[in-house]
């Protein structure tokens, strides 16, 4: 028997052009593709079933992502979301998250989607920088990603947007206009994600090629720490490395995914976890990716925890030191290496902490062989 699913992952995998930096599972196809409608068509019967088979009941979030779900238009978006609403308890309870570009969001799109249950839109703004915007392969503009944003707010009060840091040709300065020009725009969330050059991308290639400059660690960690300088005074809270929220707006979904929540995937490449007290798997496109025990489920629980600001608890240490006997050594060892600190009975991760976290969720996620 596994623990209910409580959060709901839905993947669209088509976009109007991949970026250079994409390696997620998506295609470029134009709008009216007819295998866009074969898709969406597919999706829906998959959440009958899942429906059916009772694996919606306990969901807490939905989230739409892609790809760019606003990329496929509303005759395919609402065959979407009222297979959601016929399967599920689709309440304003419900956080409901639909991806979307600026290049594609419309007036009538952010109307209807209201309408239809999605109650938060994230925006893949990635700079307010034209130069920049280009050099990444994104089809908008900073006016278009200003006008999406306020398109949205007609409607949505829960709007979040991606920005992209350490950016080819990128200053300090550069990304703090971002910021501020984030905080201008009114959202209520800001997500800032280092740039990474994954394998087999046009980034990679033009890279090795000389043509754009690789992405300098130490830049990176500068502009993250500008991004709590300049959003912390305008009314933002950091509650985990790379998010940060005005009161009341922190993700719910992505908060379930760091503390090991159960969630269910549909569409290509989706990820589905289910576990129980003994077991935990992970399993993508029928073929399972993880399959963790009780020991390496309760070290990656403290792992994942610590990405967050709250961090893990004193109670939650000695917990997990009945499976992990090293689990508070390891702690104290955070402590002393500076990734960490103990402040009102909980371990939390340090400046240093967030900014090499690999070597911090490593520290912990070792304690399991």
């Amino acid at each position: 028997m596994f623990d209910p699913y409580k959060a709901l992952y839905l993947h669209i995998p088509f976009c109007k052009q991949r970026c250079a930096y994409c390696d997620f599972a998506t295609s470029a196809a134009s709008a009216d593709d007819p295998e866009i409608t074969r898709y969406v068509e597919q999706l829906v019967l998959d959440i009958r079933r899942a429906s059916r088979e009772e694996k919606l009941g306990s969901i807490e979030t939905v989230y739409i992502g892609g790809g760019t779900p606003s990329h496929i238009g509303m005759k395919n978006l609402s065959a979407l979301l009222y297979a959601l609403s016929t399967s599920m308890h689709l309440t304003p309870e419900v956080e409901c998250t639909m991806e979307a570009n600026p290049e594609s969001l419309t007036e009538a799109m952010v109307k209807d989607l209201w309408a239809l249950g999605v109650n938060r839109l994230s925006i893949g703004v990635q700079s307010f920088d034209n130069a920049l915007l280009e050099k990444l392969g994104r089809v908008h503009n900073a006016q278009t990603a200003k006008r999406a944003i306020a398109c949205a707010q007609t409607r949505f009060e829960n709007v979040s947007i991606d920005l992209m840091c350490g950016l080819p040709g990128q200053t300090p300065e550069d990304f703090e206009r971002d910021l501020v020009s984030a905080v201008e725009a009114g959202v209520s969330h800001v997500s800032v994600y280092p740039l990474t050059v994954e394998e087999n991308t046009p980034l990679e290639r033009l890279v090795e090629a000389g043509m754009l400059e690789e992405p300098l660690e130490d830049m990176q960690a500068v502009m993250m720490e500008a991004a709590l300088r300049v959003l912390g005074p305008a009314g933002f809270t950091r509650y985990e490395v790379a998010s940060y929220a005005k009161p009341g707006y922190a993700c719910r979904h992505n908060i379930a995914y760091w503390t090991g929540k159960p969630y269910l995937g549909i569409g290509t490449s989706a990820v589905t976890m289910t576990q129980n007290d003994a077991r935990r798997m992970r399993v993508q496109d029928g073929q399972v990716v993880d399959d963790l025990d009780r020991k390496q489920m309760c070290a990656e629980y403290l792992m994942l925890k610590m990405r967050m600001v709250e961090g893990v608890r004193d109670e939650e240490v000695r917990e997990a030191s009945l499976v992990l006997p090293e689990a508070l050594l390891a702690f104290r060892g955070l402590v002393d290496a500076g990734l960490a600190e103990h402040t009102e009975g909980a371990y939390r991760p340090t400046t240093v902490g967030w900014l090499c976290g690999n070597e911090l969720y490593g520290r912990l996620f070792d304690l399991a062989p």
